[in-house]
């Protein structure tokens, strides 16, 4: 492996309701360049303390089951003590600690090492800001 590091910041809108973006497209676009066919790691990294990262398959519904659990899971309503924001928005503070602001994948030979029904997600709850940065690196 060379130490060779390459990194862009895409920019996603997700709108003004909870969402899960998929973002493997661009995840391979941008390795097709920085990786130029090589091995080594890609890293995905949202720097937003309410938005999260996760590999899942999308459009069978696993995508909506996800949102589905996390609005079980963490509520929209007066508990959480976090209370800036519109009503319930405590709970997408607390989401980066279920859904990480990060995931690493295997490069190999300049592409994803996912599986067959694996998509790199942005997964994000906060109806208030509807406009999020997502950094893409790759180290190889």
């Amino acid at each position: 492996m060379s130490d060779a590091f390459r990194t862009t910041v895409l920019r996603v809108t997700t709108g003004s309701h909870e969402t899960v973006t998929d973002l493997t497209r661009d995840c391979a676009s941008f390795l097709t360049e920085a990786a130029g066919g090589g091995d080594g790691l890609f890293n995905v990294f949202v720097p937003h303390a309410t938005a999260g990262v996760a590999i899942l398959e999308t459009g069978a519904g696993s995508d909506d089951d996800l949102l589905a659990i996390l609005r079980d899971l963490l509520p929209a309503d007066d508990r959480w003590r976090h209370r800036h924001g519109s009503p319930g928005h405590g709970r997408d503070h607390v989401l980066p600690a279920i859904v990480p602001p990060h995931a690493t994948v295997p490069v190999i030979g300049g592409r994803l090492q996912l599986g067959t029904w694996q998509s790199i997600c942005l997964i994000d709850t906060n109806g208030d800001n509807t406009e999020r940065q997502v950094r893409l690196s790759f180290l190889g």
